[in-house]
């Protein structure tokens, strides 16, 4: 299910992670070559893609949520 980028945060291995508008978190790396993700690396990159969707695998098994809004 596409959820919306509302923030994010990094986790204890200090790799960004997407706060999704259903409550579930998703990481967004940028490991090259297996994830092509530049935008990550900046402030204004990561600002730039608030509200784009993301494929919410955890809403699709139905998992609880991550953290209330």
């Amino acid at each position: 299910m596409e959820q919306p980028i509302i923030g994010y945060h990094k986790d204890e291995e200090d790799d960004w992670v997407a706060e999704l508008a259903c409550g579930h978190n998703q990481h967004v790396r940028h490991d090259p070559p297996w994830q092509l993700r530049p935008w990550v690396t900046t402030p204004e990159g990561r600002e730039s893609r608030l509200g784009n969707k993301l494929d919410c695998k955890k809403c699709n098994r139905n998992e609880p949520k991550d953290f209330q809004r």
